[in-house]
């Protein structure tokens, strides 16, 4: 299946989240039997990262967004960790510096946004600013409204400029995400990620479902789309974002660069060296028999 087909969300259209199965895991009946066809994906992710870095001219950028406790980090650490950190980064947006409020919404995402060759992963993003902001009412909603179409021109300018743009939400139930809220206060070396915003940003769900709803069918496009990944299954999340991911870097028409020596004569000296053995020893040994 393919699941950029299945789960994206299309322009104009919102997404109806209450109505979309998050315990969703289509053919595949356990992690075990799906297990073979992420490892393949992970490992497809990797060789064509190494491409993308090669090729030097395309790029990108993968945002993840979700609820509290939806598997952000989770994804990372299982599809992204495999990548080469030479040409993979990964940002992360919490409340804005001082001196990231003292610009505008987007400067920050612009100064991190992936550049030729590069892979950058957002954890959270600038879409922060349609949703914490509207959701608490920091910003009127004649002002957060409008950025709707700044972001689409932000990602299109993007896209033009080679980047190409995921977008994934991570779809959880209610219950689901109480019971991962359970699994961290039961197990001690996850109590450094409770904090009381998990139960206070809670109560605020119906408000967050539609603001995410709303950016969605806004800004999701032919350039940048949006997906909604059933992620009660953290296996099942990490399969379909793992396919889409690889299918798409497959579908960049990235090409290993042309060498940039005279491959002929390099093969050449390599041979002449491999025959005198170590480096000095060809010397060494013609200056010995100079000396007998």
């Amino acid at each position: 299946m393919d699941y950029r087909k299945k789960f994206a969300v299309e322009r104009g259209e919102k997404p109806r989240l209450s109505k979309i199965d998050a315990s969703y895991t289509g053919k595949h009946e356990s992690h075990e039997k799906a297990l073979p066809e992420i490892q393949a994906h992970v490992e497809s992710m990797d060789k064509l990262q190494y491409l993308l870095y090669a090729d030097g001219n395309k790029s990108l950028l993968v945002v993840l967004q979700a609820l509290d406790a939806a598997g952000k980090d989770g994804v990372i650490r299982h599809l992204f960790s495999g990548m080469n950190p030479q040409g993979t980064s990964v940002f992360g947006f919490k409340q804005p510096s001082r001196d990231e409020a003292a610009h505008d919404f987007l400067w920050r995402a612009h100064l991190r946004t992936p550049g030729k060759g590069e892979v950058v992963v957002f954890n959270r993003s600038y879409y922060e600013d349609v949703l914490v902001v509207r959701v608490h009412k920091l910003v009127p909603e004649s002002v957060w409204s409008k950025r709707y179409d700044l972001i689409n021109d932000f990602e299109q300018m993007l896209s033009q400029n080679g980047t190409t743009i995921l977008k994934f939400y991570l779809h959880i139930s209610p219950e689901e995400q109480l019971a991962r809220f359970k699994q961290r206060l039961d197990d001690p070396s996850r109590h450094w990620k409770i904090s009381e915003s998990d139960y206070s940003e809670r109560e605020l769900w119906p408000q967050y479902v539609e603001a995410y709803e709303d950016a969605m069918a806004a800004t999701s496009s032919k350039q940048a789309p949006w997906y909604v990944i059933p992620s009660n299954h953290k296996w099942f999340r990490n399969l379909a974002i793992s396919q889409i991911v690889s299918d798409t870097i497959n579908e960049m028409g990235l090409k290993l660069p042309p060498a940039r020596v005279d491959i002929a004569e390099i093969r050449r000296k390599y041979h002449a060296a491999a025959a005198e053995g170590k480096p000095g020893e060809g010397h060494r040994a013609k200056k010995n028999a100079k000396v007998g």
